[in-house]
C-alpha cells in the first residue's frame, strides 16, 4: 500500500480490526519514510459491477462515490455513521450480489433513494431534487405529498378552514 503523503511503498499495518458492521477489516497504517499514519479498509468484493450511465457510458461502479453522494445529502442531520455505512454496504452488496454484469444510474438512484427514504427525509428530498433534476416548486410540492401516507398533502395544507370569514360567523372574543 502506497503512503498517501510521500508516496513511500512500504507502509506498515499497525493494528486491525473488523469495522462496524464486520463487512470490512479497518487497517491503522503507519509510513516508515515520513511516518504518517492512514486508514485503510479491507472489503469483499463479489463481482465488478459496470454502471451504465444516461449518456450511455459505462464506468466501473465506485463505492467511494455512493458514500460520497449520500454524505452529500445527509450533510448537517444527525443521523448515526453506523446507519449510513450500513445503508452503503447494504447498496453495495445488492448490487454485487444481483447476477448483473451491468447497473443503470437510474436504478442506483433508485436504490439510494429507497434507503433515504427510510433514514433521513430530508435527506432522501434532498438526493431527490438533484437526481431527479427538479426545476421548479411544483417537483419537490408532489415528492413532499409522497412522504407522508401517500396521499398528496395541498399547498394550503391540512388544517386550512376556509369558513370563518365566509359563513358570517364571528369568533368568540372577537367584534
Amino acid at each position: 500500500m502506497r503512503c498517501p503523503y510521500c508516496g513511500g511503498s512500504e507502509t506498515q499495518v499497525k493494528d486491525s480490526r473488523p469495522s462496524e458492521d464486520g463487512a470490512a477489516i479497518r487497517r491503522r497504517r503507519v509510513c516508515p519514510d515520513c511516518a504518517g499514519r492512514f486508514t485503510t479498509f479491507e472489503r469483499v468484493q463479489l463481482r465488478e459491477v459496470v454502471v451504465l450511465k444516461r449518456s450511455g457510458k459505462r464506468v466501473p461502479f465506485d463505492r467511494d462515490k455512493l458514500q460520497r453522494s449520500i454524505d452529500v445529502a445527509l450533510r448537517k442531520r444527525a443521523v448515526d455513521p453506523e446507519r449510513i455505512e450500513r445503508l452503503v454496504s447494504g447498496i453495495t452488496r445488492q448490487l454485487e450480489s444481483a447476477g448483473e454484469p451491468e447497473v443503470t444510474s437510474e436504478a442506483i438512484g433508485e436504490l439510494v433513494m429507497a434507503g433515504l427514504k427510510g433514514l433521513d427525509d430530508v435527506a432522501y428530498v434532498r438526493f431527490a431534487s438533484v437526481y431527479k433534476n427538479f426545476r421548479e416548486a411544483k417537483d419537490f410540492e408532489d415528492l413532499l405529498g409522497t412522504l407522508s401516507d401517500g396521499t398528496p398533502v395541498s399547498a394550503a395544507g391540512p388544517e386550512a378552514d376556509p369558513e370563518p370569514e365566509a359563513s358570517g360567523r364571528r369568533r368568540a372574543g372577537r367584534p
